[in-house]
């Protein structure tokens, strides 16, 4: 007995030291690749963060500093830019925090603003594309009445509009709010609530996606009629009015060709002597129909328009869909929850907020050109 209880207390040290480095290695691993996996994700999710502020400032002193830009179309884009500016600022900082470490530190009154905020100003920006495309089909289906109509007044109404239904999907959820008596962990909205859930959802994309869907449909077939429509009376009348343009060409042997305006007019049919030429001098006329002309020009503006458009449809489709999607499937299937998965859908959804105004600088002459100007003033400034 006393071997047995000599043996005991010295193999038992060394088993537990074997068994423990293992584990105490694995674990210092593990903690390594989780803190670069946070470091990398909280970088990018920063970079997502900092360029949409950015990007929709940019825009907003654009359109701020250029008069030519300040029109009530651009008014509705100006509004959309500040919407997508209270994203990046008051609502996707603090996601940065809570997605990266997965637990809520900030307590209970910063966990129902920061609800709120989000609900309200991601709803607002859906909505402001709503506001719009509403806008521009107006535009064209009643081009004469809605530009007496198109006033800066008109447009803050719409704005105002799309505020007031987003504060109204997003204060809801603040009158059933529980406070816990112990220290809050997690920071979400209560999803047990299946009507406001739906009431949500519907009200903040479902809606305004199957409008703009109608919308834009609308929009495309009448820029394809403008595009193809001509009528016979604008033909005959093009047929008689061509605009002329005379250049002197000096071709004289041992000096350099030169073109130089002579004049402009309106005939009703081209001379047979227009062509005409001398041993020196040659004057070469160019025939083109106004009309046709400012046809072209009108049905390629058309097809820029709409295909931008379509662009920002299709960008936020796949950017809030599957978000939405996912928040009716949790609300319906408590197994379906994947943190991971939600963390993923939601950043997607902010995106958008960066992509709005990328696609209205780059599908606007105007905006490039003063947006250009804006930076080459700062720049020498600095």
């Amino acid at each position: 007995m006393e071997g047995v209880g000599q043996v005991e207390p010295t193999q038992l040290p060394v088993n537990t030291s074997n068994i423990s480095q293992p584990e105490d290695a694995s674990e210092a691993e593990w903690s390594a690749h989780s803190l670069a996996y946070q470091i990398s994700l909280a970088s990018l999710l920063s970079a997502i963060t900092l360029a949409t502020s950015l990007s929709n400032a940019f825009v907003i002193a654009t359109i701020s500093q250029s008069k030519k830009l300040q029109t009530p179309a651009n008014f509705l884009i100006a509004s959309l830019a500040v919407t997508d500016l209270l994203v990046s600022i008051l609502v996707m900082p603090v996601c940065v925090l809570y997605t990266v470490i997965h637990e809520w530190t900030l307590g209970q009154v910063v966990c129902d603003v920061w609800l709120s905020s989000d609900i309200t100003c991601c709803t607002a920006s859906i909505l402001h594309l709503c506001v719009i495309a509403l806008d521009r089909y107006w535009a064209i289906t009643d081009a004469v009445e809605y530009s007496k109509k198109r006033t800066p007044g008109r447009a803050a109404g719409m704005v105002a509009t799309a505020w007031v239904i987003a504060i109204s999907i997003s204060l809801p959820p603040l009158f059933w709010r529980q406070v816990k008596a112990d220290e809050l962990t997690s920071c979400s909205v209560n999803t047990d609530h299946i009507f406001y859930t739906i009431y949500s959802t519907f009200g903040a994309f479902y809606v305004p996606t199957l409008l703009l869907i109608v919308l834009y449909g609308r929009i495309y077939v009448e820029a394809r009629k403008r595009i193809l429509k001509q009528s016979p009376k604008k033909k005959k009348k093009a047929a008689g009015k061509r605009l002329t343009s005379a250049y002197l060409v000096t071709g004289s042997p041992g000096s350099n060709a030169s073109t130089s305006p002579l004049q402009g007019g309106r005939h009703d049919a081209p001379s047979s002597d227009t062509n005409s030429s001398t041993s020196d001098n040659q004057v070469k006329v160019t025939l083109s129909d106004a009309a046709l002309e400012k046809k072209r020009i009108s049905a390629a503006r058309e097809r820029k328009a709409t295909k931008t458009l379509g662009i920002i449809l299709g960008a936020y489709i796949v950017c809030w869909l599957p978000f939405f999607i996912y928040t009716l499937v949790v609300a319906t299937c408590d197994a379906c929850v994947v943190p991971e998965l939600f963390d993923f859908f939601t950043w997607l959804g902010y995106l958008n907020s960066l992509i709005n105004p990328i696609i209205y600088t780059m599908s606007n002459e105007d905006f490039k050109k003063a947006f250009h100007k804006l930076v080459r003033f700062r720049c020498c400034r600095g």
